[in-house]
C-alpha cells in the first residue's frame, strides 16, 4: 500500500515518514483493494495530530488521534484504525457488490442575494455508492461522523443516516 504523508506546521523528516509507512502501511494486509493511505501530520499548540484516510472497495475508513508526541499519535490511531478493521471486517466481505454505479451530488450554492449573511465555505463532492442501510450505518461509524449520505440500495433513493442523541440511529428518506 503507498502510503502519502504530508505535514502542517510540521516537518516531515525520513524517520517520521518511515515510521509512519511502516505503521500505517501494515494496515494494507487487512485491506483487500487498499492502495494507498493519505496521512496528515499537524502541530497545533502543543498538541500533535495525524489524521489517517485509507479508500477501500468504495468505502472510506478513517481515523484521527492527538497526543503531545507525534510518535505516539501515530500509534493511537493506528491501532484505533486496526479495531476499526476488525470491527468491520466481517461486514465489509460480506458488502462487497460487483458493479458499482457511482453517481455525483451537486451542492446547492447559495447566490449572494439569497444568502442573508450564510456563506458556503466548503464543498465536497463524493461518489454515491447504492447499499442497503445497515451499510450504511457501518461507513458512518468507519468515518467518525454523525451523518451519512448514500443511495438506498433498497428504494434506489438518496437517503441519509444520522446518530441520535441516544446513541441510536435515524433515516431521512425523501417524500415525493
Amino acid at each position: 500500500m503507498k502510503v502519502l504523508v504530508r505535514g502542517r506546521n510540521v516537518e516531515v523528516t525520513d524517520a517520521l515518514r518511515d515510521y509512519v509507512e511502516k505503521r500505517v502501511g501494515k494496515l494494507g494486509k487487512f485491506l483487500d483493494g487498499a492502495n494507498e493511505a493519505t496521512v496528515i501530520l499537524m502541530v497545533e499548540g502543543d498538541s500533535h495530530k495525524v489524521e489517517v484516510t485509507v479508500p477501500f472497495n468504495g468505502m472510506i475508513l478513517r481515523g484521527e488521534e492527538a497526543s503531545g508526541d507525534m510518535y505516539s499519535s501515530i500509534d493511537l490511531v493506528g491501532d484505533k484504525l486496526e479495531k476499526q478493521i476488525e470491527k468491520y471486517k466481517g461486514k465489509l466481505s460480506r458488502r462487497r457488490v460487483a458493479g458499482e454505479q457511482k453517481a455525483f451530488v451537486e451542492p446547492r450554492v447559495f447566490d449572494e442575494d439569497d444568502n442573508d449573511g450564510l456563506q458556503v465555505v466548503k464543498t465536497k463532492r463524493f461518489a454515491i455508492k447504492p447499499m442497503p442501510v445497515d451499510e450504511a450505518v457501518m461507513q458512518m461509524n468507519l468515518l467518525g461522523h454523525s451523518f451519512f449520505v448514500f443511495s438506498n440500495a433498497d428504494t434506489e433513493q438518496v437517503n441519509v443516516v444520522y446518530k441520535r442523541k441516544d446513541g441510536k440511529y435515524g433515516l431521512i428518506e425523501p417524500e415525493f
